[in-house]
C-alpha cells in the first residue's frame, strides 16, 4: 500500500488534464485509473492487469453501483418516452404559446432554473428534467446550450445539498452519527445537520449567482463566446399533446423518491437508501409510462418498447463514464489522495481560518476525485475532531465540508453531475466546464470569505 504522498495526486491530475485536452472522458478516466493502479502495484505490469480486472469485477458486484447504473439507463428511457409522448412539446407549447410565460432567453432559462430548484430530490433527475424542458426552448430562442448546462448543473447539486431530503441527507446523517458515537458531538444528528446547512455558503451563492446570470444576462469568461449551434440532426418531437404526459411522470419521480426513502429508511426519510430509492423510483415510473401511454392510446406497445430501448441505449455512454468515475474514486481512495491533501493543513492554523481551510481542502479533494460523496466521507471525520480540538464552531466546519464538496464537484470535468448536466443539455462536456467555471469561482470566493467572516464573528 502506497503511503500518502504527492504521488497520490498524479492519477487525478492526469485524468483532469486529459479530459480537458482530449475531450474524451472515458479515455481520460481510464488513464487515471491505470496510472493509479501502476503506482499501487509498484509498476508491476502483470499485477496491474490483474488489479484492473479485480477492480472492475468488484465494482460490478456492488449493489448500489448496479442500481445507479440501472437508474441512468432507465432515466434515458423515461426521458425518451416523455419526449416521444408529446408531453414536453405540450408543456413547452403551454408556457410558450397558450400562456406566453416564456417570451425571451431570460424567461426560457428562468423556467429551467425554477424546475431545477423545485425538483430537489436527486441531482441527476433535476438536471435531466431541466435539460429536457430547456432544450426546445433554447432552440426556439437560439440560446447556446452551454447556458442551459450551466443552469442545470448550478441548481441540481446546490439545491440538493441545501434541502437534504435525499441521498445527501442520508450520507451526512450517517457521518455525523459516527462522530456522535465517538464522543465528538453531543448534539442530535439531525439538529447538527440542520445547523451545518446554514453554513452551506457555496450552494447559496451558486443559486444566487445563477439567478443573477439569467435575470441580468451577465456573460463572463468563456460564456461570452458561447454561440448557438443547430442540434445534431435528431428531429425534435413535433407531437404537441397534453403536458400532463410529461408532468405526471415527473410528479411520480418526485413523490416516489420520498416514498421509497421512507420505506428503505424504516419510517425515517433521512435514513433511507438513496441508491435504492432512486432505482425503485425510476423502475416504477418506467412501468407507469407503459400503463399510462399505452392505455391512453398515446403509443402502441411496440412504439413504447422501441422508444424505451432507444432512450436507454443513448444513455449507455453515461453509464460507462460513471463506471470509470467510480473506479477512479476507488483508486484515489486506495492512494489516500484525500488523506494526503488533508495532511497539508497546518495543525497550528488559526481557529479563525479553520473553516476556510476545510472548505479549500474539501474543494480540492472533490475536484480531484470528481465526487462530493467521497469528499464528505473523507473530510467530515477529519473536520469534526479538528473543530473540537481547536474549540471551533463544529457546524461551521461541517458546513465547510459540504460547501467545498459541492464546489469542487461543480468544477470538476470528471464529476458525474457535470457529465450528466452537459449530456442532458446536449452540450459538449468541456465547453460546459469552461463556461461554468468563472461563475463557480465567484461563488467559491464569496463562500471562502463568508467562512472567514463567520469564524471571526463567533
Amino acid at each position: 500500500m502506497l503511503d500518502p504522498s504527492y504521488l497520490s495526486l498524479i492519477p487525478s491530475l492526469l485524468a483532469i488534464f486529459l479530459a480537458l485536452y482530449t475531450k474524451n472522458v472515458i479515455i481520460s478516466l481510464f488513464s487515471g485509473v491505470l496510472v493509479g493502479l501502476l503506482l499501487l502495484n509498484n509498476f508491476a505490469i502483470v499485477d496491474t492487469v490483474l488489479a484492473i480486472s479485480t477492480l472492475f469485477s468488484s465494482l460490478m458486484q456492488e449493489v448500489w453501483i448496479l442500481k445507479t447504473l440501472a437508474f441512468v439507463i432507465l432515466a434515458g428511457s423515461i426521458m425518451a418516452l416523455i419526449e416521444k409522448s408529446g408531453g414536453v412539446g405540450g408543456f413547452v407549447d403551454f408556457v410558450l404559446n397558450r400562456h406566453s410565460l416564456v417570451k425571451s432567453e431570460r424567461s426560457a432559462l428562468m423556467l429551467s432554473y425554477i424546475l431545477g430548484v423545485l425538483i430537489f430530490i436527486e441531482t441527476s433527475i433535476t438536471a435531466l428534467v431541466s435539460g429536457a424542458v430547456g432544450k426546445p426552448l433554447c432552440d426556439k430562442y437560439k440560446i447556446p446550450h452551454e447556458k442551459l448546462a450551466f443552469v442545470c448543473d448550478s441548481t441540481s447539486a446546490p439545491i440538493g445539498s441545501l434541502i437534504v431530503l435525499n441521498g445527501y441527507g442520508a450520507l451526512l446523517l450517517g457521518l455525523i452519527t459516527t462522530q456522535i458515537s465517538l464522543g465528538y458531538i453531543e448534539q442530535n444528528a439531525t439538529e447538527m445537520l440542520i445547523s451545518a446547512l446554514k453554513y452551506n455558503f457555496y450552494a447559496m451563492f451558486a443559486l444566487l449567482i445563477t439567478f443573477i446570470f439569467i435575470y441580468f444576462g451577465v456573460n463572463i469568461g468563456a460564456m461570452k463566446n458561447a454561440t448557438y449551434s443547430t442540434p445534431s440532426p435528431r428531429k425534435h418531437n413535433e407531437n404537441i399533446k397534453s403536458m400532463y404526459l410529461m408532468l405526471l411522470p415527473v410528479f411520480m419521480m418526485i413523490a416516489l423518491v420520498f416514498i421509497f426513502l421512507y420505506i428503505t429508511g424504516n419510517g425515517n426519510i433521512l435514513k433511507g437508501s438513496g441508491s435504492s430509492a432512486i432505482f425503485y423510483t425510476m423502475l416504477t415510473t418506467t412501468l407507469f409510462t407503459l400503463l399510462y401511454y399505452v392505455s391512453s392510446k398515446n403509443m402502441s406497445l411496440k412504439t413504447w418498447t422501441t422508444t424505451a430501448y432507444s432512450g436507454a441505449k443513448s444513455f449507455v455512454p453515461i453509464a460507462f463514464i460513471l463506471v470509470f468515475a467510480f473506479a477512479m474514486g476507488n483508486v484515489t481512495g486506495e492512494l489516500k489522495t484525500g488523506v494526503y491533501l488533508s495532511s497539508l493543513a497546518d495543525d497550528n492554523v488559526s481557529v479563525y481560518l479553520l473553516g476556510a481551510i476545510i472548505f479549500l481542502l474539501s474543494s480540492i479533494i472533490s475536484f480531484s476525485t470528481g465526487t462530493s460523496w467521497g469528499t464528505f466521507s473523507i473530510m467530515v471525520p477529519i473536520a469534526v475532531p479538528m473543530a473540537v480540538g481547536m474549540d471551533a464552531n463544529i457546524a461551521l466546519c461541517i458546513g465547510a465540508v459540504i460547501s467545498g464538496g459541492i464546489f469542487g464537484d461543480h468544477c470538476s470535468p470528471i464529476s458525474d453531475t457535470t457529465i450528466i448536466s452537459s449530456m442532458a443539455s446536449d452540450c459538449e462536456l468541456i465547453a460546459h466546464v469552461k463556461t461554468q467555471l468563472p461563475y463557480a469561482l465567484i461563488s467559491g470566493s464569496l463562500a471562502f470569505a463568508m467562512f472567514v467572516l463567520f469564524a471571526l464573528l463567533r
